[in-house]
Order: C-alpha cells, then structure tokens, then sequence
C-alpha cells in the first residue's frame, strides 16, 4: 500500500475436478500461515541463488507468529482485490480515513513503479506484494522475484498474473533468509506490523549482507506515528484491527541510522517517495556478490 505501511491477505487453489472414478480433493477448513501470495511454482522452483519456492500449500516451516487471519482475509480488503476497484480507507479508532489505491495496485506497474524496479539487484523479495503487480513486472524483466502476503486473496491474484508468490508474514520463516538481494516495502508496507523498527531488523535477516532495501514513505510532512487500524469501504464493511504505521523519509532516515542502516538514495516521483538503504557492515565491491545495479545507488538518476 502506498501510503500505509504493511497489510495483507489470501487465496488457495480451487480443488481438482470430479471425475466418475474420484471424488473431488478439498483443501481443509482453518487459517493458513499470513503474510502475501501463495506461490504458482512447483516444489524446487529457483528464485536466485539457493533459493527455493515452496508449493502453494506448503505451510511456513519454522515458527512465526501469522497475523490473525481476518484481518486481511475475510473483509473488504478481500472484495476489493477480487473486482480490482475500491473505494477503500485505513480507518483509526478517532474516524480518521486514509484512502486505499486499490485501483492502482490493481493496474499494471506504472512508471513511477518501473523506476524503483530498475533499482533491484540479484533476487527480489517484493514484502506485501498485495496483488502482485510488482511481482509481475519483475518477471517481466527477467528478475528473480517472489511475493509474500497474508491476504490469500493478494496471492491469488498474483499467481493469477502469473507471478511467483507465498501466502506468509514476514515474521515467519522465509526461502533464502540471507540471500536476497533486494526487498521491497512498497505502497506503505514499512508499516507493516505497526513498528517500522522491528521490520527493519527483520530485513536485515532476510538481505544478503550487501542486500538493498527499497521503501515507499510518506510524502509531505515528517510523519511518524504507530497506530491501530482498520480496513472499511463506502458500504460501511469493516475489517478486523490491526496495528499499523506511517513514517516520512526524514523519521524513517533517523530510525534506520540508529539500526545500522545507511542511506544510499532517496527520490520522489508521481507525488510518491522512496528511501533506498543498505547495512552500514555491507561487504566490499570486490566481494563475491552479484555486482551491484548503477542505478540503485546513483542520485543522478533520481527521479523528479
């Protein structure tokens, strides 16, 4: 989301047909593990280097705690992904309303969007992918790309598009922890959780020691708040609460400073903002990683 920080939530496969000999297989009722898209590849599926995708219904392995599962699974948030339209609002206990860009997230990748993915490195890790344009425009470009959400609708709707994605929080166990080379917290996902802190540190396990992490912030002022929320509509459909937060690039620089982060570009664009990061311990260019993109890290090339 691009003004909220993270959200989520998610869809499984239909069951196989019936036929005279078989009855058909159903999925069993209960939660599934929170956090983005549940993956379309099949079992040893390679997303960068040593990276392997799980199957759709593998569950997270390792412990996690999974968000609860009506927060993005069973309310609004849900129907708008299915029809791709809102209106759709963040909504804090005193009434305050944050609109949703439901339709853009919807949409294919923008050009504000194709900007930060030019920025990527190695294997991208696209944190909240939501319903996957990213995830899609990424493969498009030959990048190595899975999503993860809590929303199973999100996921379905990226493998829909013929992304590669896994119904997971971000707490929860992951593929290739230590190896991306980019993560993505787009459209306010640097909220997710409610605590921008806890989330960096968590990127910081999930990057390669070299890794770059790209977040959306939020425009204008210095905004840093945590808070609880909700998702509702124009119907009046309220979701489950969850908590939240919106940080500015200003807020965000500060915190990621004291976390042992280094900023290595900043920029604006189509009315949005970005921070690109990096750990400060980062190895050298003469490392073995994969060569870093020029355009990561070059303020030249920042947009207007």
């Amino acid at each position: 989301m691009s003004g909220a920080r993270e959200a989520t939530a998610r869809i499984g496969r239909p069951p196989e047909p019936a036929t005279p000999s078989r009855r058909p297989r159903t999925r069993p009722a209960g939660p599934r593990p929170a956090d983005t898209a549940a993956a379309a590849a099949a079992p040893g599926t390679g997303i960068g280097p040593r990276v392997t995708v799980p199957r759709p219904d593998t569950p997270a392995p390792g412990p996690g705690a999974a968000p609860d599962p009506g927060t993005w699974s069973n309310d609004p948030y849900s129907r708008a992904l299915r029809t791709g339209r809102g209106p759709l609002f963040l909504r804090r206990a005193d009434g305050w309303l944050l609109p949703l860009d439901v339709e853009r997230w919807c949409a294919e990748a923008d050009a504000v969007d194709l900007q930060v993915l030019r920025r990527c490195e190695g294997a991208v890790l696209d944190v909240g992918c939501g319903p996957g344009r990213l995830v899609a425009a990424l493969g498009a470009l030959g990048r190595p790309v899975l999503g993860i959400d809590v929303s199973a609708a999100a996921v379905a709707r990226t493998n829909r598009l013929g992304g590669q994605a896994l119904r997971r929080s971000v707490f929860e166990s992951l593929p290739g922890e230590g190896r991306w080379g980019t993560a993505l917290l787009i459209d306010g996902n640097v909220g997710i959780g409610g605590e921008p802190a806890a989330l960096l540190d968590r990127m910081s396990q999930l990057l390669s020691t070299d890794g770059l992490l790209i977040a959306e912030t939020v425009p204008g002022t210095d905004v840093d708040e945590r808070v609880r929320v909700r998702v509702t509509d124009a119907r009046g459909a309220v979701g489950s609460p969850f908590p939240w937060a919106r940080i500015g690039t200003p807020a965000l620089l500060r915190l990621a400073e004291r976390a042992g982060w280094r900023a290595v570009d900043q920029w604006a664009a189509g009315g949005r903002c970005f921070v690109a990061l990096r750990r400060r311990e980062a190895r050298s260019a003469n490392s073995s990683a994969e060569p870093p993109n020029s355009a990561a890290v070059t303020s030249s090339q920042r947009a207007g």
